[in-house]
């Protein structure tokens, strides 16, 4: 068996092979490590996503989130059974970007996957309250201040949110960093990881 499983969550209009690069990047600083990148559930093609954005409101976000859960449920429970941690969470890591960052969230605020990390790249809080967090998971934020789709401020609100349930959070944010991932926030990812995982 691995020493552990990071699943890499894509935003809205990607995929999982997108993702899978991300992986790459990761693999030789965390050896023994598998990684998956899932597709979304929904979307067609290439184009994939955790829940649909047209149309969407701060007012409906967390409706569509709560929508989403049963599908992404799904697909992270089927992953974690076929490298065999459904009873080693916290040998598992969740690392989204954008849409994933806010489904990895909304796993992590909801209490429903108590996993051994999370790490969310340009992301935002968009659960319901009550939040119900699995304190014991620890997290990263990290998000570029000149993100011209998700601001930074999302990131830092749901740093103050979490750590206020009861979570143990870290926030890095880049200075002059779009809605990307940096060099950087990998190197900063995968040290978190290999720090946290057992």
């Amino acid at each position: 068996m691995d020493r552990g499983l990071v699943i890499l969550l894509h935003g809205v209009g990607s995929n999982g092979a997108n993702m899978a690069a991300l992986g790459r990047a990761l693999a030789p600083a965390l050896p023994g490590l598998a990684f998956e990148s899932p597709d979304a559930p929904h979307g067609s093609g290439a184009h994939r996503e955790w829940f649909s954005v047209i149309g969407v409101t701060e007012a409906n976000r967390p409706g569509r989130v709560v929508a989403a859960r049963p599908g992404f449920d799904a697909v992270i429970a089927t992953l974690i059974e076929q490298h065999g941690y459904s009873n080693a969470l916290d040998r598992v890591a969740l690392l989204g970007f954008s849409q994933g960052s806010i489904m990895a969230l909304d796993a992590l605020a909801s209490g429903r996957w108590p996993v051994g990390a999370v790490v969310a790249f340009s992301g935002r809080l968009a659960s319901p309250p009550p939040l119900a967090p699995a304190t014991g998971t620890p997290l990263l934020l990290v998000h570029g201040d000149a993100d011209p789709v998700m601001p930074s401020g999302e990131s830092i609100r749901a740093a103050e949110q979490l750590k206020a349930a009861g979570v143990r959070a870290r926030i890095s944010i880049e200075p002059g960093l779009g809605h990307q991932v940096s060099n950087g926030g990998l190197a900063e990812a995968a040290s978190f990881i290999d720090d946290v995982l057992p």
